[in-house]
């Protein structure tokens, strides 16, 4: 009877425990939901992003693939574009809601170079992940050119110098020499443009009357879509272009190209993508924006995390035909952390795709002012700024406050940790030290001015373009 009355005793304090306990857990619940829900409150849930099929899209797929856009509430649907002015496009008009863009596109859309809207980024999306590559024929004509390593490997950096006698031979041919790169306000354009330059190459100017960016040029730089420059160069029309990947190592396994040299051996960990809205949207949907940017930094954290032990996860996922749609072979050539140069001659390169790491997510106002001293150095911009122009056109564009009130909620949160973040900072990178650009001339975003003058090539002061020919005041 004692044994039954304590075992039933018992039981039924357990039944009353458990059920106090179920009560205190459903409550609990709730109020974790309650504030979740009061965190997230957004203003619209149902969004629609764009992107190019680059493997630098890769924030965009991971944030959706792993649910990270659903955990803030937000239900997004993502769709290839065919090409980067309808992008931008698509994104001005409302059809999209944002978008993987490139970074000079919020800039020079800002300014009113093309088109005219006020688009802001609150999110970088990657640093580094493009290459220069040109075809078989030019390759072997660099070779001779290139300084060689012990093993008969080239020795890199590949500089532009070893391009000047092919581009000499092409004239004496009565061949112009033509490269592709993806947009003119891309970071692909500048890139290029800041390689031939620093080997003597002069890749052209723009004018307020001629947009084609060849006056006086040697190189004559001209837009292709990204996934259409291996055909472009196999057929002949182009002999190299820049791009991101998978579109250089595609030319390795096709045997139709080489890349020569990554945008790493160009800039040190330079920026590359954003993620683009307009400012309206993002005055209209606060909360929506800020949901947006912390799923995207979850995405970014989850691609570099434990010595970026998730890409091939992220290879698969990015192979598919919704995303990149390239054999995931040739997408893991370089997301893994090597890079394929001439056929066979695959080098580590751990940092050529950058998502997380370097506070790669953090929109700093000097990778803005970087692409406006090259908009400036090349004539979209055709006449001398001050360095307070620079500095405020930037801010207009870039929102790290925007971008570090979501990091605040997802350290409160556990899901990132507080070093991962540039607290303290005014905006600013330090500066670029010699030794990380290729030319071996420092940047410091907050010398505009000065920068340009350093440079050889190119427009600086009151520079302006007239004709063919270069006039200063």
């Amino acid at each position: 009877m004692v044994t039954t009355s304590l075992t039933h005793r018992g039981s039924t304090t357990r039944r009353l425990f458990l059920a106090a306990a179920g009560a205190m857990a459903v409550m609990s619940a709730f109020a974790v939901s309650n504030a979740k829900a009061e965190m997230l409150d957004v203003e619209k849930d149902e969004l629609k992003f764009g992107f190019i099929k680059l493997t630098d899209m890769a924030p965009l797929a991971v944030a959706k693939e792993l649910g990270y856009f659903e955990d803030e509430g937000l239900y997004v649907t993502l769709e290839a574009q065919a090409n980067w002015k309808v992008l931008l496009d698509r994104v001005i008009t409302g059809e999209l809601d944002g978008a993987h863009m490139l970074a000079g596109q919020p800039l020079a859309a800002t300014i009113g170079y093309g088109t005219k809207a006020h688009i802001i980024t609150p999110f970088s999306m990657d640093l580094n992940g493009n290459g220069i590559t040109v075809s078989n024929e030019v390759w072997e004509l660099m070779k001779p050119h290139i300084p060689k390593m012990a093993d008969g490997r080239p020795k890199h950096p590949i500089k532009a110098d070893a391009l000047v006698p092919v581009i000499e031979k092409f004239a004496d041919d009565g061949k112009p020499f033509k490269m592709g790169m993806v947009f003119p306000v891309s970071t692909h354009n500048y890139e290029l443009r800041y390689w031939l330059a620093s080997g003597g190459i002069h890749p052209g100017y723009y004018s307020p009357t001629d947009t084609s960016g060849t006056i006086k040029a040697k190189a004559l730089l001209s837009v292709t879509p990204p996934p259409q420059m291996p055909a472009t160069l196999e057929a002949g029309t182009i002999y190299g272009y820049c791009v991101g990947e998978p579109w250089n190592q595609a030319a390795v396994f096709k045997g139709i190209g080489v890349p020569v040299i990554t945008d790493y051996e160009i800039w040190k960990n330079n920026p590359e993508k954003v993620f683009g809205i307009t400012k309206e949207f993002a005055e209209k949907y606060p909360n929506t924006t800020l949901a947006l940017t912390k799923a995207m930094i979850r995405a970014a954290k989850w691609l570099d995390e434990n010595n970026n032990a998730n890409r091939m996860e992220a290879v698969k996922m990015l192979s598919r035909s919704e995303y990149v749609g390239a054999d995931a072979e040739v997408i893991a050539n370089s997301m893994t952390g090597t890079f394929e140069y001439e056929k066979g001659d695959k080098r580590e390169v751990p940092d050529f795709n950058v998502f997380y790491r370097y506070y790669a997510t953090y929109p700093f106002y000097s990778d803005a002012i970087w692409y406006l001293t090259q908009m400036r150095r090349w004539g979209q911009i055709p006449e001398g700024k001050s360095d307070e122009w620079y500095f405020k056109t930037a801010k207009e564009v870039y929102r790290p406050d925007i971008y570090m009130k979501a990091a605040e909620m997802l350290i409160e949160e556990g899901h990132v940790k507080k070093a991962d973040f540039p607290f303290g900072t005014d905006g600013f990178r330090p500066p670029v030290p010699p030794e990380d650009m290729i030319d071996g001339i420092p940047y410091d975003g907050k010398q505009p001015n000065a920068y340009l003058k350093s440079l050889k090539i190119g427009l600086k002061g009151d520079d302006r373009v007239e004709g063919a020919e270069v006039v200063s005041n």
